[in-house]
């Protein structure tokens, strides 16, 4: 049972808390609920491109790094569509300076032209590394345009066209941050050895003279009902042909969120999984083979992607493939795989709250989606979930009309 204490500050901020005293150091998160969906269309990769701006030094602090590393700390954030979040570590006694350079950076960045250019030149390379010269890395830019036609989630964090960093104003990136970086748009999470009561009293020390900010929320057209089955065929420089399908699914807080992922890895989690038993051990038709679904906070997707092995045709993989869906669509999985992938569930959630930091960034998102407290009921919802619930949920999916097929040829195998 993870504790959990919070507090909401007069300017909106959440704060929440949770004591582990089996460590001497803390974790301080902070999560702010912008992505890239909550980006302007025609300045898209804007969230991934604060990522790197929020490290680039504050009104006060010129370099985030130097101070936190003088008190034997260190720091990363990431980005996803529905969210952006930083964390950092340090020994649990010297905390306090966790919050004076988080609430720095919450309440202005030193914004320069040159802090701009230097961190836009970082993105455009990242974008050119991981995603267009990397073998399959165009695969998010290819495919989310594909099952997308009118949500956000049609562009991958990174952007929908590099242009879009490459053009951005001062002006622009500075009306972003003021309408989205805000106390009120936040959730500050502390795990580690540290008192509640007196991480409230720094956080309404630091946190507490931030003004709330009008909060840019851009309206979201949910995406229709997929009605026919989308393909695409593009040939690039890779050692092998891969084939990806997305199937549209629920939201991360749906009820049938629990069976889908259990689905998944009913498909695909580990070796005595259908999909590798099947299409890799015994058919020998793919070199790997995999399913996941993608957790967003609006109706996601659910990927089963594989690469081929030499002289298995595009037509057999997908066959092949298809054959497996269609068997947990016509029977139920027999209770025994349901309870094994159950049980690896609930080892890797038992897991993941013995980290400090972990807990943290869990706890964040949880209070995000409603209360920090739901972590505890993670390993009983998945512990819910019948075979006839995945039965439906595979029916559900994997229909024709609600999937979209990326067809990744190698050039040197046409």
């Amino acid at each position: 049972m993870i504790n959990v204490e919070r507090l909401v500050l007069d300017n909106g901020l959440r704060v929440v808390v949770h004591q582990d005293k089996s460590t001497p150091l803390a974790a301080v998160n902070t999560l702010y609920q912008v992505g890239a969906k909550d980006e302007d269309p025609s300045r898209t990769g804007f969230a991934h491109l604060f990522e790197h701006l929020m490290f680039g030094g504050s009104k006060n602090i010129p370099s985030f790094d130097e101070p936190l590393q003088k008190v034997g700390g260190d720091n990363n954030a990431w980005t996803s569509n529905d969210m952006t979040n930083y964390y950092l570590t340090l020994p649990a006694n010297n905390i306090e300076t966790g919050f004076w350079l988080e609430s720095d950076r919450m309440m202005e960045l030193d914004f320069s032209e040159n802090s701009l250019e230097v961190q836009r030149k970082v993105v455009i390379e990242e974008f050119k590394q991981r995603y267009l010269n990397q073998p399959y890395g165009d695969i998010p830019l290819l495919v989310r345009p594909m099952a997308y036609k009118v949500h956000p989630y049609q562009w991958s964090t990174i952007g929908k066209d590099i242009t879009h960093i490459e053009n951005a104003t001062l002006e622009e990136v500075k009306t972003f941050f003021y309408h989205h970086y805000a106390p009120n748009n936040a959730i500050l999470s502390v795990s580690g050895n540290v008192d509640p009561e007196k991480i409230f009293k720094l956080a309404d020390k630091w946190f507490g003279n931030i003004p709330a900010r009008e909060v840019t929320r851009r309206p979201i057209e949910m995406e229709p009902a997929q009605t026919e089955e989308r393909v695409l065929h593009v040939d690039r420089d890779v050692p092998a042909d891969l084939l990806h399908m997305v199937f549209h699914i629920g939201a991360r807080t749906d009820a049938d969120f629990y069976a889908t992922d259990l689905l998944s890895d009913v498909l695909s989690n580990g070796a005595s999984s259908r999909l590798y038993q099947s299409l890799i051990k015994n058919q020998k038709l793919f070199t790997d083979v995999n399913a996941y679904i993608s957790g967003d906070l609006h109706p996601g997707l659910l990927t089963v992607t594989g690469r081929l092995s030499n002289n298995v045709t595009m037509e057999q993989g997908a066959a092949a493939i298809g054959k497996e869906l269609e068997a947990v669509c016509q029977s139920a999985v027999s209770d025994y795989e349901l309870q094994k992938v159950k049980n690896k569930i609930e080892s890797t959630l038992v897991y993941s709250e013995i980290n400090f930091l972990n807990k943290a960034m869990n706890l964040a998102q949880f209070e995000m989606t409603g209360q920090a407290e739901e972590i505890n009921l993670e390993p009983q919802k998945y512990q819910q979930v019948t075979t006839e619930d995945l039965l439906n949920v595979a029916r559900k999916t994997f229909r024709k009309e609600n999937c979209s097929t990326l067809y990744y040829h190698a050039k040197s195998l046409r």
